[in-house]
């Protein structure tokens, strides 16, 4: 398996020029690097006019592996090739490294690049990209690649120092400046210093310089929308080089696959805690999640979601200030609350929506209070009070209830909770947490504090969590707090059983979002019928699995009699989620029926959003069909991988998520640049939403 490493932006307020006077004293050996061991120059090349400098190296690398597998290697130093262009007049520095010793066994690669900060030229970024493909090494191939991981992380995190320590060795010896480079003059011009090589150059002093000792920190502002190395210690906290390297692959995947439709960087750094940084289950992970909150209109909880009576006077929690970590601190009465009442009154679905607000408001107050206390706060504390509790609250529908909102939170807000007191514990809560306890997993867990009794109050309980002054009062502290007592729901505010199923199946079906099955052979065709030209056809759609291939056609004549339903305000015929094929297979394309868009291949992950301007009346067919990657052409033969990979694409159905929508052409005003699905976005979880660029057509069809 191939290891790869992305690096953050790293931004330094000096000049560039400064920066290259520091890169050079790395050269031929550098102590700050122990396992760099030494380097010879073996090529050196200079433009006419010197301002490109190209240099290569032979680098030898004493690594730290054990002495066996030294022995079993042959070798004692490994060789690497670093290849360095110098562009002074572009003011960039590249470096490209590749290794020398076992070349045929292992394909090491690195790039790194140094640029002027395109908002500050007095500022300059770094880089850095690599990658470690081990094909075979004696056997010893894992231990080999956990060696070299181990060794260039340790390498990443003391290249951070190794500039700042020049820097200040420069400082020192009085250099704060150095000119930029300048086109040579006419030859023979006195004081024409520009054709000598750069390392040879005397850096010149000069007063009022920029105080060094204050500027050696990192800055934010990196190009192109890329994570810099001071946004993520802020923001996010201390990762180490491979972490920051996960989250960055990731976030670059869901950029080229979602068009720029991401979530925030904090949302996306939990799914791979939740998944120890391992970048497939974590991708997988995630696109799960955002199809969920895509589907059930997540994004939109906070402004639409509205509170019914009942909860705002029985349900016994609410948010509190924050624990001594800075975390939102929300506060769970629960022994206080009557949760057969709720379920009977309200039904299992509207509680779960109220647990999602919940979570969402928590997200929301975890950002706020990331920006109050300056450091990040990416999770907040639960103070669960169970005095009261009884045989009542194991209440069966009840426990089924809590059983299922637990596991919709875990599947979709992971690493949200931070910690979990327990306090006045009765006798009847281990019966409790031996229903539940399966379905939370060791590390969160960990995360759980219980105390029996009256043992949280001193030393060791709750004041080593929450300040003194806003413990509630209700749990002895001089605090107020606005969090209803609950009581008894009254019986008559009961509903039967018939109404809370209806209650529930009309949440259930809410989203206006629907899910398709595409087999091979089978596609998957949705019929909407344009009375008026010039309408607009809009979609948005996920691919949740496998590839598709995406097409519109159109006909004069009705495919084949339809059933109207609720849409049909629009002439859209739902044709639920199975498997529906429209188009008469006796019809040839061309004369019954023709092609208005460009066929669009959407691969897994994707979400797809477009437009198109109807040219004339008639019937509409949106079609999904299964796609398969091309085997392989280079040989007579498949290759083994294509042949399993088509095996295993081919026994599982494909699957797209999808809401479409006609806007009659008195209704359009505006550029079809700007068209897209209202009620596509990630707006809870994403900073930026724009459009897919690859999908959205406006084009009018021929």
């Amino acid at each position: 398996m191939v290891q790869k490493y992305q690096s953050p932006v790293r931004v330094y307020k000096h000049p560039f020029e400064l920066i290259m006077a520091a890169y050079v004293r790395r050269f031929p050996k550098c102590p700050l690097i122990p396992v760099f061991a030494d380097s010879e120059m073996i090529y050196e090349n200079q433009s006419e006019g010197g301002s490109v400098l190209v240099t290569e190296r032979r680098c030898t690398i004493d690594i730290d592996a054990p002495r066996l597998l030294k022995r079993i290697a042959g070798v004692d130093y490994l060789y690497f090739i670093q290849k360095n262009t110098l562009n002074r007049r572009e003011r960039t520095l590249h470096i490209e490294v590749h290794n020398e010793t076992f070349s045929n066994r292992v394909i090491v690669r690195e790039c790194c690049s140094y640029t002027v900060h395109p908002d500050n030229e007095d500022w300059t970024c770094f880089e850095q990209t690599a990658s470690l493909d081990i094909k075979s090494f004696f056997g010893f191939e894992s231990t080999a690649e956990k060696i070299a991981m181990k060794q260039y992380a340790s390498n990443i995190q003391k290249g951070k120092e190794i500039i700042e320590y020049y820097l200040r060795e420069l400082e020192e010896e009085g250099v704060t400046y150095i000119p930029r480079w300048t086109p040579p003059v006419v030859s023979g011009t006195a004081g024409d210093n520009s054709l000598l090589p750069f390392s040879t150059a005397r850096p010149i002093p000069v007063n009022g310089a920029k105080d060094l000792a204050c500027s050696t920190e990192l800055v934010a502002g990196s190009p192109d929308d890329k994570l810099d190395a001071d946004y993520i210690r802020r923001y996010l906290g201390d990762l180490t080089p491979l972490q920051e390297s996960c989250l960055i692959r990731l976030r670059q995947w869901l950029q080229e696959t979602h068009k720029g439709k991401i979530p925030k960087d904090q949302h996306v750094l939990r799914f791979l805690r939740a998944r120890d940084f391992n970048l497939d289950k974590a991708r997988e992970f995630l696109c799960q999640c955002l199809t969920w909150r895509k589907q059930h209109q997540v994004d939109f909880l906070l402004g639409t979601w509205e509170w019914p009576q009942l909860l705002h006077d029985y349900y016994t929690g609410g948010w509190h200030h924050h624990d001594r970590d800075g975390r939102p601190l929300y506060i769970l009465r629960l022994g206080q609350m009557d949760t057969k009442g709720l379920v009977r009154a309200l039904g299992e679905e509207v509680l779960l929506r109220q647990v999602l607000f919940i979570n969402e408001e928590g997200l929301r107050h975890c950002e706020e209070n990331t920006r109050v206390f300056g450091r990040p706060i990416s999770c907040w504390t639960c103070l669960v009070d169970l005095e009261g509790l009884n045989m009542r609250h194991l209440w069966r529908p009840g426990i089924k209830a809590l059983l299922r909102i637990i596991e919709v939170v875990k599947a979709n807000y992971p690493e949200t909770l931070g910690r979990l007191l327990i306090l006045r514990a009765p006798r009847v809560f281990p019966v409790l947490w031996t229903l539940v306890s399966p379905l939370i997993d060791e590390n969160t867990r960990k995360k759980f504090l219980v105390y029996a009794g009256n043992d949280y109050q001193g030393p060791g309980g709750l004041v080593d969590y929450i300040n003194e002054e806003i413990i509630p009062d209700f749990l002895g502290g001089d605090c107020a707090c606005d969090i209803p007592e609950g009581g008894m729901v009254p019986k008559p505010l009961y509903r039967t059983a018939e109404e809370l199923e209806s209650e529930e199946n009309r949440l259930l079906t809410e989203s206006i979002y629907k899910i398709a099955s595409i087999f091979k052979g089978a596609p998957y065709e949705m019929l909407i019928d344009i009375t008026e030209a010039s309408s607009v056809i809009t979609w948005d759609f996920d691919v949740c699995k496998g590839d598709v291939m995406f097409n519109i056609f159109h006909s004069k004549r009705a495919p084949q009699p339809v059933k109207k339903d609720a849409l049909g305000a629009h002439g859209i015929t739902s044709l639920g989620a199975v498997s529906a094929q429209l188009i008469d297979r006796s019809w040839v394309l061309g004369q019954d029926y023709s092609m208005v868009e460009k066929a669009l291949t959407c691969r897994e992950g994707e979400s797809v959003q477009g437009s198109h301007i109807t040219r004339w009346p008639g019937f509409y067919i949106l079609q999904w069909r299964f796609h398969s990657s091309p085997v392989c052409t280079t040989s007579s033969l498949p290759r083994v991988d294509d042949m399993l990979a088509s095996l295993q694409v081919s026994s599982h159905k494909c699957k797209v998520m999808y809401y479409t929508e006609v806007l009659a052409s008195h209704d359009f005003r505006g550029s079809m640049t700007s068209l897209e699905s209202c009620h596509s976005g990630f707006s809870q979880l994403s900073g930026v939403t724009t459009s897919s660029r690859q999908s959205h057509t406006s084009s009018i069809s021929r």
